[in-house]
C-alpha cells in the first residue's frame, strides 16, 4: 500500500499528535507499505490558509502516486479549500487523522467561531476519519452531525501505552510512596493550554518542604510564555524546588517517570493524553484535564484526579491530599499501574489502522 501523509514541519516534533503520526508511519513501513511525507512549512494560522491557493502545493498533491492520502487534522487551514479542488481529479481517498478539534480548545468565542467554520469546511471535504479517542469522535459528530460522520468511513484507534518499555515492580512503587518528599512531574509543551502556570500558582500556596517539581517540555513552542514563567519563578521562593529540563530523550523521560510520584498536567483541554497513559505504567496517578479525552484514561479518585480548567483551588487541594496521605497515594499508584495494563499497545492500535486503510483502499478500487 502506498500512503501519503500531510503534516506541518517534521514528523519528529515532540508532541503527542506527532508521536501518533510517527508511530503510524513507522508501523506501516515495517509492514510493507511505503509512506511519502508531504511536509508544509509551519507558520501562523492566516499564512496556512494561503496554502489553499498555492499552485505548487496543489500540483504536488495531484501528482502523488499513492493509494490513500492521510492528513493530520492540524493541517486543516491549509486544506479546507484545496481538498475540494482535488475532488474528482485524484483517485485516492483522503483520510483525516483527528487528534482533537482546534475549536474545542478554550479561547475567545469569536476566535473559536472562525476556527469552527473552517474546521467544518475541512472535515466535510474528506472521505474518512481516524480518531484518537471516542471523545474526539463525538466532538466531530457534534461539529458536523452524527449522520454525516457515520456516512464516512471511520475508526477510533487509541494511542498505544508501551512506547517507553516500562520496567518497574509493585514493590518499587510501594517503597517509593513512603519517601518523604513527593516528586511532581509535568510533561508537555510549555504553552498556556497545558496549564503549567496553574500548577505553579497552586504550588505557591503549599508548604515548600514536602515537594519538588520537574518540568519536561519544549521551551520554544511559545517563547514569550516560557520566559514569563521563568521570570516569575526567579522572583519567587519556588525557584530552588522547580527544575526545567526542556525536551529530553525517551531514556531520560523513563528514568524521571520511574522516580516521580505524581504526574500533574492541568491542561485546559486534551484530545486524549498519551503521556497520561505512559506515566500510569510507572505507577504514577495523574492529575489531568476534566475536559476532553483524559476521562478515557483517568478514573477520578481511582487512578488519578480530574481537574476543571484553570482551577487553582482544586489543584491545591488535590496536591495537599496526595502529599499528606501516603496510603491514598499508594492506592492510586497501584490502581494507575493496573489501568495501564488494560490500555491498548501501539501494535494493537496501529494494526487496526492498517486494516482500516487496506479495506478502504480495496473498497475504493472495487467501486464499493
Amino acid at each position: 500500500m502506498r500512503v501519503g501523509l500531510v503534516i506541518y514541519g517534521s514528523l519528529d516534533t515532540l508532541t503527542g499528535g506527532y508521536l501518533y503520526d510517527r508511530m503510524l508511519a513507522t508501523y506501516l513501513q515495517e509492514h510493507g507499505s511505503t509512506v511519502e511525507i508531504v511536509s508544509l512549512q509551519r507558520a501562523g494560522y492566516p499564512r496556512h490558509i494561503l496554502h489553499n491557493f498555492s499552485s505548487r502545493f496543489y500540483q504536488r498533491l495531484m501528482d502523488l502516486q499513492v493509494d490513500v492520502l492521510l492528513q493530520d487534522e492540524l493541517n486543516h487551514p491549509s486544506l479546507f479549500m484545496l481538498n475540494r479542488r482535488l475532488q474528482g481529479r485524484v483517485f485516492y481517498p483522503i483520510v483525516s487523522i483527528v487528534h482533537h478539534a482546534r475549536c474545542c480548545e478554550p479561547r475567545p468565542g469569536w476566535q473559536n467561531a472562525v476556527y469552527r467554520q473552517i474546521e467544518r469546511w475541512y472535515l466535510s471535504s474528506v472521505d474518512g476519519f481516524i480518531f484518537n479517542s471516542e471523545t474526539t469522535r463525538m466532538e466531530i459528530e457534534q461539529l458536523l452531525s452524527r449522520s454525516y460522520v457515520g456516512e464516512r468511513r471511520l475508526l477510533v484507534a487509541h494511542p498505544g501505552r508501551d512506547r517507553l518499555h516500562v520496567q518497574i515492580t509493585d514493590g518499587e512503587i510501594i517503597q517509593r510512596a513512603q519517601e518523604e518528599t513527593v516528586r511532581l512531574l509535568f510533561v508537555g509543551s510549555i504553552i498556556p493550554r497545558k496549564g503549567l502556570h496553574v500548577l505553579i500558582r497552586a504550588l505557591t500556596q503549599l508548604p515548600d518542604d514536602r515537594w519538588t517539581l520537574t518540568v519536561i517540555g519544549d521551551m520554544d513552542a511559545e517563547p514569550a510564555y516560557a520566559r514569563t514563567l521563568l521570570r516569575q519563578l526567579t522572583r519567587s521562593e519556588l525557584a530552588g524546588r522547580i527544575s526545567f529540563k526542556g525536551a529530553v530523550s525517551d531514556a531520560v523521560l523513563s528514568r524521571l517517570l520511574s522516580t516521580s510520584h505524581v504526574l500533574v498536567i492541568p491542561s485546559a483541554y486534551e484530545g486524549y493524553g498519551i503521556v497520561y497513559a505512559e506515566s500510569m505504567g510507572y505507577g504514577l496517578p495523574v492529575i489531568g484535564a476534566m475536559d476532553g479525552g483524559a476521562r478515557e484514561i483517568i478514573t477520578h479518585r481511582d487512578n488519578g484526579l480530574l481537574l476543571p480548567a484553570d482551577d487553582t483551588t482544586s489543584l491545591k487541594s488535590y496536591l495537599t491530599e496526595l502529599i499528606n496521605d501516603r496510603e491514598l497515594l499508594l492506592e492510586m499508584s497501584l490502581n494507575a499501574r493496573r489501568r495501564y495494563e488494560s490500555l491498548p499497545t501501539w501494535e494493537e492500535s496501529m494494526r487496526n489502522v492498517q486494516l482500516f486503510l487496506t479495506t478502504l483502499v480495496h473498497n475504493e478500487n472495487s467501486g464499493d
